[in-house]
């Protein structure tokens, strides 16, 4: 990369101030004079090394980097010893924060160890890539999508055709690899630069480099040159003001363009004219599975975890590697000893010399810990490969990067509520009555609401209580630039959610998406945002005729009311709008039932169910004087049972939801049952009757179970219908009872296995309720009644307590005769003295013949038993 001139003594370069080997500031001079060039590939541990050893041998007096040059009053930061990496610079234009790109920085990176070694010996470090301003404003002008401009597209060009496409891979090739990334690590990464020639790998990548830019037929990305253009106008420009003490470092692809002589009234003329927007600059967080992504912002590093333990290895990186490996697997609990650790190590090594390299690689150390770790199993390498060859390790940057207002905010509302970012994903349990996890909750709706998906609500494991939230959280690199676009609708993170809210509900096309507004803003606590929410909805509600609107729109209303009672925030023109919302569903909601065809019938099916748990949660009286909604809504009920109108989906349901809240008799039910499967009823609407009224998953089975007259007229109508309308009917029967669980299917197949009649003689239902018995046997029930009153702690109230005898039991061995506390311990003064009741001799005989144990679990059967008040 570097056109070295022939070294003596082992040093390269040759004599004075202007030599690679001074050991004072100024030299770093490359072949003929020009500056030293180093080129490397992007987040390369072995390039690192390289360019580390290159610039302490050479110490130039400048250092210039490939990067955006907007980003020469941030490097200073670098050095700060709360910033850690991976990092990235970030740009997005002022007026379009959405417009951004990233310049991803691990420790492994060239470029990072190139600004942390000015910093460290003193010497200027400048960016000297194409500015970010022309960058941001080809990507509005023509639409692309964001990428990182520094990540290996740079250098090795893996988004464009041909050569251009992956130089690396040519090369590979050419030294009979198949795998770029194998002969790089042993040409490159299993190198040491600290013998010999610290310039000859740079002089050697350089060669090859210029050779396939001779070869490469036209193509190439049409940015490049202007790219290459501007480098070559900022290393003059860095001559000129320093000498001949330059360094450049940039991706080994450039190196030739940069060194190839052209007209400085030439480059200038190639990037006249180019579009300019406005940008602002900072560093911000980066994540080593990011860096792992081949697009979007990603750098293409498949490997960062491995490549940073490269890097950081003083020795045996090997052994220090598979060491890693088996902490981590007996961090999950698998066996793996020293020994195991010390055969995978000569695994490893034996594998790399069968195939002819010079050390073992990530491949090597791979298939060792695999048959020697994992007893060649497939799954715990894949937590490896998960949590070390990627990792998810989040850098950080000090708090005195420049940030915008929003990001002020937040970093102190994440302090404040001990809410730190992390890249692994976790699951974090909020509990809304303290008051730290109630700030917490409110934090996280709030950036859900401004579009910065930290955390995404999940299903509670622990509790269904409306007080417990859970919610799963990982911090994406790309949240910053969504907190940068953020910050246009205010300077704190409850201001701009506020805008934001009032912002949406104007442009909200549907009335269900106003009301799930208003739900946000609730959960969101933003009062000063519920105000015209609640306008807007009012609005849309009276001019929405939509009764499918409606019906979508009550429930989020609802929810709204029920979470905004936890967070004792008020309510009471939301219970307002919602109670006006329910009464006009409930008068539009028949008429517009009429005539629908199947599809039709089972969406307003749903619509129906929504309503009436809105309505069960949404109480008698919403608002005052909006009388007794739930009365009301009956009364829908019963109109849609009875109209023929309505879809038989529809109508069934009508009838179970008034059987479940007992406004209906099931003698009743049992009725309209029957006259909707009489044989006047064609069998298609009979069965999407039955659809409606058992269907849906909610406990319909159980009915047929447990209601023998429903299941015998079910059972009735079904053998009756004609062959010719069979086939119609048993999708939507088989649909309806498909969705039972398994042992209502047995137990209800078992009901019609024994028929009529041995169904009556199971249950003796001879004139009585169906499914029970005429009467009941109060001789078994007294059995009982002792034991009963023993569990409630019921004492002197049952008659017939007869004395505990102690006798041996079932094995020879004694028991004691006295009364048993709860303990378990046994009180020497016998039964006499104790204040509770005694089982008498025969309740638990009484009790077995009922069927029923009449002793608890642990006791003898005849010894007597205390239980205190």
């Amino acid at each position: 990369m570097a056109g070295a001139e022939s070294t003596r003594n082992g040093r390269p370069g040759g004599n004075g101030r202007g030599d690679a080997g001074s050991d004072e500031p100024g030299g770093g001079t490359g072949a003929g004079g020009g500056p030293l060039l180093l080129g490397v590939r992007h987040h390369g541990p072995g390039s690192a090394r390289a360019v580390r050893a290159a610039l302490e041998a050479a110490r130039p007096g400048t250092v210039l980097i490939e990067g955006p040059p907007e980003a020469d009053a941030l490097i200073p930061l670098a050095a700060d010893e709360d910033m850690r990496p991976p990092v990235a610079l970030l740009a997005h234009a002022v007026d379009e924060p959405g417009l951004s790109a990233f310049w991803p920085l691990a420790e492994f990176s060239p470029e990072w160890v190139a600004v942390r070694w000015a910093l460290d010996h003193d010497v200027p470090a400048r960016f000297i890539d194409l500015p970010a301003t022309h960058t941001l404003a080809w990507r509005a002008s023509e639409g692309e999508e964001d990428e990182s401009p520094g990540g290996e597209g740079g250098e090795s060009g893996a988004a464009l055709p041909g050569l251009r496409g992956d130089p690396l891979a040519v090369l590979a090739e050419a030294a009979g690899y198949d795998d770029p990334e194998l002969w790089w690590e042993d040409a490159v990464e299993h190198r040491d630069a600290g013998d010999g020639d610290v310039l000859a790998p740079f002089t050697a990548l350089e060669e090859a480099m210029t050779v396939l830019r001779e070869t490469e037929e036209g193509g190439g990305h049409d940015r490049e040159p202007l790219r290459e253009a501007y480098m070559r106008l900022q290393v003059r420009a860095a001559q000129r003001e320093f000498g001949r003490g330059v360094a450049v470092v940039c991706g080994a692809w450039h190196v030739p363009a940069l060194r190839r002589k052209v007209a400085v009234g030439a480059d200038r003329a190639l990037l006249k004219g180019l579009p300019r927007t406005k940008v602002d600059m900072t560093w911000v967080p980066w994540t080593h599975r990011r860096l792992s992504r081949a697009s979007g912002y990603g750098a293409g590093v498949e490997s960062p975890g491995w490549y940073g333990h490269l890097f950081d290895a003083p020795d045996r990186p090997v052994e220090r590697w598979l060491t890693k490996v088996a902490g981590l697997l007996r961090a999950e609990d698998r066996l793996v000893s020293s020994a195991h650790v010390i055969e995978a190590v000569r695994l490893a090594e034996t594998l790399a010399v069968l195939r002819g390299r010079p050390l073992p690689g990530l491949s090597e150390t791979t298939e060792a810990a695999r048959a020697v770790m994992c007893e060649g199993s497939d799954v715990p390498l894949t937590l490896v490969h998960d949590r070390l060859v990627v990792g998810d390790v989040l850098g950080e940057v000090p708090a005195g990067a420049p940030a915008v207002p929003l990001q002020r905010d937040l970093a102190r509302l994440q302090r404040r509520l001990r809410l730190k970012p992390e890249a692994p994903e976790r699951e974090l349990e909020l509990d809304l009555r303290k008051e730290t996890d109630a700030g917490r909750s409110r934090l996280l709706h709030r950036l859900r609401l401004l579009g910065i998906g930290w955390g995404e609500p999940a299903s509670s494991r622990g509790s269904t209580g409306t007080f417990r939230e859970t919610w799963r959280l990982r911090w994406e690199p790309e949240l910053s630039v969504r907190v940068a676009e953020a910050g246009v609708w205010g300077t704190t993170v409850v201001a701009a959610a506020t805008a934001r809210a009032e912002a949406d509900a104007v442009t909200a096309h549907t009335l269900a998406e106003v009301t799930a507004l208003a739900e946000r803003c609730l959960l969101a606590e933003l009062p000063d945002a519920l105000g015209p929410v609640m306008r807007i909805l009012a609005d849309r509600a009276a001019l929405d005729a939509d009764v499918g609107h409606l019906a979508r729109a009550l429930p989020a209303l609802v929810r709204s009311l029920r979470y905004g009672d936890v967070r004792g925030t008020g309510t009471g023109a939301l219970a307002e709008v919602a109670a006006g919302l329910a009464e006009r569903i409930f008068v539009g909601l028949p008429p517009a039932c009429a005539a629908l065809d199947a599809d039709a019938a089972r969406e307003m099916c749903r619509h129906v169910d929504a309503v009436h748990g809105a309505v069960g949660l949404l109480g008698d009286a919403a608002a005052p004087g909006d009388g007794d909604l739930r009365a009301r809504w009956r009364a829908v009920l019963r109109t849609l049972s009875g109209r023929d109108t309505v879809p038989g989906v529809i109508r069934g349901r009508a009838v179970r939801l008034l059987l479940d809240d007992g406004d209906l008799a099931p003698d009743e039910a049992a009725r309209l049952m029957g006259l909707v499967l009489s044989p006047g009823t064609r069998p298609a609407d009979a069965a999407a009757w039955i659809e409606g009224f058992f269907g849906g998953g909610s406990g319909g089975g159980m009915l047929l179970l447990h209601d023998e007259r429903l299941l015998a007229l079910v059972d009735g109508w079904l053998t009756g219908v004609p062959a010719e309308a069979f086939t119609d009917v048993l999708p939507l029967v088989r649909r309806t009872f498909s969705a039972y669980e398994p042992g209502v299917r047995r137990g209800i197949g078992e009901l019609v296995r024994r028929g009529p009649g041995g169904r009556a003689g199971v249950t003796a239902t001879d004139g009585g309720a169906p499914g029970s018995a005429t009467g009941f046997d109060t001789g078994r029930a007294d059995a009982v009644l002792p034991v009963v009153r023993l569990l409630l702690g019921l004492e002197g109230e049952g008659e017939g307590e007869g004395e505990a005898v102690g006798e041996a039991d079932t094995v020879g061995e004694a028991r004691p005769t006295g009364p048993v506390d709860r303990a378990g311990r046994t009180d020497p003064a016998g039964p006499a003295e104790s204040a509770g009741p005694a089982v008498p001799a025969g309740a638990a005989e009484s009790a077995d013949q009922a069927g029923t144990s009449a002793v608890p679990v642990g006791c003898a059967v005849n010894e007597p038993v205390e239980v205190d008040a």
